[in-house]
């Protein structure tokens, strides 16, 4: 049974045609940890508890994930228990265990396993968080000249911030003593949601294979005289619309992401 491609195979096949290339790699790692994941249960979910199904191999023991329930059914030929969360979970999860990372295996050019060192660097590097400063930009200007890697890497972890901020800037600034640099601006940012919003943005510049890259992350309201200024010069990204729940239902484990499932 065939299905369609999907955004990790594309980037799979991406780093595969240019296995020389890190920043192709970065951005298959960035796709897997951003990816909603079908983990492979040895029994079903006992509340938040979880038990992965464990297949040794030489190189040692691996679990398996799907980024379909397709492939993982059509791999297994038959139904199975199974978690459903993202790749930042899975890794974490996972990270110092010593186990590797079978994805989309059965899936014709699209199966990897990564071994338990890449499994504990993507947990390592999905760690990383902006580090907070009280700094008020002195002057703002349009953006410099910046890497399509990063504008790409911007543009599509805030596809996925839907209705956490109204607006989002991103320009040049400088600071009071001289320093310069990029910042990205949230407009009107929902209470609670600056943590994540944070995160994406580090992780976007992180993905982006720039060395030494540096972008500020701040936080305005639509009233603060500086998003009258961002407006005027930043480049603006588009937040999509989040569409109006119609039903509510009890999150399955795994898909909370400030409670994932715990490994049993």
């Amino acid at each position: 049974m065939t299905d369609e491609t999907t955004p990790l195979d594309n980037a799979h096949a991406a780093m595969k045609a240019a296995p020389e290339d890190g920043a192709a790699r970065l951005r298959f790692y960035e796709r897997l940890a951003d990816s909603e994941l079908f983990l492979l249960l040895a029994k079903e979910a006992e509340g938040d508890t979880i038990a992965p199904e464990l297949f040794e191999l030489e190189t040692g023991p691996v679990v398996l994930v799907f980024d379909r329930e397709l492939r993982l059914s059509d791999f297994l030929g038959k139904p199975a228990p199974y978690a459903a969360l993202s790749g930042r979970q899975a890794v974490k999860l996972l990270a110092g265990q010593g186990i590797g990372l079978g994805v989309n295996l059965g899936t014709e050019g699209g199966e990897i396993i990564l071994p338990k060192e890449a499994v504990d660097w993507l947990a390592e590097t999905l760690e990383h968080s902006p580090q907070e400063a009280e700094e008020r930009p002195e002057e703002v200007t349009a953006p410099g000249n910046v890497p399509e890697s990063l504008l790409t890497g911007l543009d599509t972890k805030l596809a996925t911030a839907a209705g956490l901020a109204k607006m989002v800037y991103l320009a040049g600034v400088r600071y009071q003593g001289g320093r310069q640099t990029h910042l990205l601006a949230f407009i009107d940012a929902t209470p609670g949601a600056e943590g994540a919003l944070a995160n994406a943005a580090g992780e976007a510049l992180t993905f982006s294979g720039l060395e030494a890259g540096e972008m500020d992350v701040a936080f305005f309201s639509a009233a603060d005289p500086l998003s009258a200024s961002l407006a005027r010069v930043g480049l603006r990204f588009e937040l999509p619309v989040p569409p109006t729940p119609e039903v509510t239902e009890i999150t399955p484990p795994g898909m909370d992401p400030d409670a994932p499932p715990i490994l049993k």
